[in-house]
Formats: C-alpha cells, sequence, structure tokens
C-alpha cells in the first residue's frame, strides 16, 4: 500500500465510517522502522525530540535545521507512513516568505507536510504555506511552544468561553486549508465539540476518546522516558529498564572476561599461524 496522503488523511473522520488516525513520533531511522512496522498511518517528527532525545526541559531550543536534520533521517528509512515535520517555535513567526522557506526545507528533507501550533493568529501563515502547495496539519489546546505564554504545559479550555474560543479557531483552521488538527490537552468534552465543529480529522494528545484519531510520543509509550509522564500516557512496554539490564549485563561480560567469547571472534587459519609461526591452540 502507498501512503496516505493529506487529501485522503483529510477524509478520515470517524463519523462518516473511517477507522481512527494512528501517529506516533520518530526522529531517527530505527524509530521511523518500527513505527511503519507497527501499522502507524502517520509518523510526526516532533520538536519533542527536544526534550525526548535532546535532553532539553522545554521544545524551544530546536531549530528548523535540527528539525530538517531529523526529518531527513526518518525519510531514508522509507517508511509506508505519511511524513509530518514540526516547524520549530521561531520559525513561522516571522514573515510570510521566511515561513513558506522553511516549510520548504522540511518538505526537501523529507516531510510530506508540516505541523504548526496556535488558533487564528496563524491563519496568514498557513494560507501561505498552503499557498505552496505544502500541507499542513494544525495545532491547538495546550501548545508546547507558548509554555511560558501559558505558564507552564497547562490543560486548555477548561472554562466554558475558552472552550467556545477553541471550537473557533479549529473552524479557522479548517477553512484556511489544515487538512488535519491535533487537539493537546484539552478536556474530553471540549475535544468532542472540535472533532464535532470540523469537517478535518481530529487527532488527540490528552484530548480523550473522541477524536479522529491518537498520537503518543514514540519514547513516552514505549517506556524510554521517565522523567516526566503526562496523565494521557499510557506505557506500552518498559524499554528503560530493558535496555538498562541488557547493558548492565554487557558491562558484567566485559569486566569478567565471559565477552566476548571465541565464537565471537575472528581467527587465522592453520596455515597462517604457521606462517607466522605462533603455535595453534
Amino acid at each position: 500500500m502507498g501512503k496516505l496522503t493529506a487529501p485522503a488523511i483529510r477524509a478520515r473522520k470517524v463519523r462518516d465510517g473511517a477507522d481512527p488516525l494512528v501517529m506516533v513520533t520518530a526522529y531517527d531511522a530505527p524509530g521511523a522502522r518500527v513505527a511503519s512496522q507497527a501499522g502507524a498511518d502517520l509518523i510526526l517528527v516532533g520538536d519533542s525530540v527536544a526534550m525526548v532525545v535532546l535532553g532539553y526541559d522545554d521544545t524551544l531550543q530546536v531549530t528548523v535545521g535540527d528539525m530538517a536534520h531529523h526529518t531527513a533521517a526518518v525519510a531514508r528509512a522509507r517508511p509506508a507512513a505519511h511524513i509530518v515535520a514540526d516547524l520549530p517555535w521561531m520559525s513561522y513567526h516571522v514573515s510570510a516568505e521566511e515561513t513558506v522557506q522553511n516549510a520548504a526545507m522540511l518538505v526537501r528533507a523529507g516531510a510530506q507536510s508540516v505541523k504548526l501550533e496556535g488558533g487564528r493568529k496563524r491563519l496568514p501563515m498557513i494560507e501561505r504555506i498552503c499557498d505552496a502547495e505544502i500541507p499542513v496539519m494544525g495545532h491547538i489546546g495546550l501548545t508546547p511552544q507558548s509554555v511560558h505564554a501559558m505558564g507552564g504545559f497547562k490543560v486548555q479550555g477548561r472554562q466554558a468561553e475558552a472552550a467556545r474560543r477553541l471550537v473557533q479557531a479549529a473552524k479557522s483552521l479548517a477553512h484556511a486549508g489544515c487538512y488535519s488538527l491535533v487537539l493537546e490537552g484539552v478536556p474530553v468534552q471540549v475535544a468532542e465539540m472540535v472533532t464535532d465543529a470540523v469537517d478535518i480529522p481530529t487527532i488527540g494528545i490528552g484530548a480523550g476518546p473522541h477524536c479522529d484519531g491518537q498520537v503518543l510520543v514514540f519514547h513516552d509509550l514505549l517506556g524510554l522516558e521517565t522523567r516526566l509522564v503526562p496523565k494521557f500516557v499510557r506505557r506500552y512496554a518498559d524499554l528503560d529498564t530493558l535496555a538498562t539490564d541488557a547493558l548492565r549485563r554487557f558491562a558484567s561480560d566485559v569486566r569478567s572476561g565471559a565477552f566476548p567469547s571465541s565464537q565471537e571472534s575472528y581467527h587465522l587459519s592453520e596455515a597462517e599461524l604457521a606462517a607466522l609461526g605462533i603455535p595453534e591452540f
């Protein structure tokens, strides 16, 4: 099967009988291969790479160059999934021309679409990117690039007026040309309102079960990230423990002399040993 295109994803509304969309992050070729083999519909090369791979405390440290680097690594794995790349902080808060160039840089690296955060204030940039024939995924609710303005990673839309603003923002993003929309960190009822209000699919993360799809961070769902565990994360493995145990056993075998064994070593032939005057053991 070929990759899902942006128009095909746009048509994936659960209320119309479509299966929910599955999106997972990946930041390198091995991660992309795993996500593809597992049957993910979309791979998000997220700016979350800043926190789960590069060790920063927020997503604000990565640049367009960083994102292009990781997008290219994902694309080299030739995953079956549609590749979405995040436009990082300050890459679309600039002129329209610079914004389009930044989006184009990610497409040239291998993305089939780009994602950016924010509501109605982002409409001019979304329209310009779409005019450049680059599909755009929106992202509203808890927008990590706005962590300082929001006063932390806080659930959004808890009050009626804030919920109504999210619905209006979603409608505006859809009208501007977004082919899908991430809803992050919003109450279940608000996510359902937004999903019902738009004709494009919503993909939830901490937004409850009524979205048209779900996304989680690769390192969170596999238990590789242990510093921060958001409420909405379900761990499907504990790879941190497994990896630590494996490396501990490797270190023990090295120190005891059990690794490498004869079977894990290369040997000269009897003739070459004789030519070197080395007795055969």
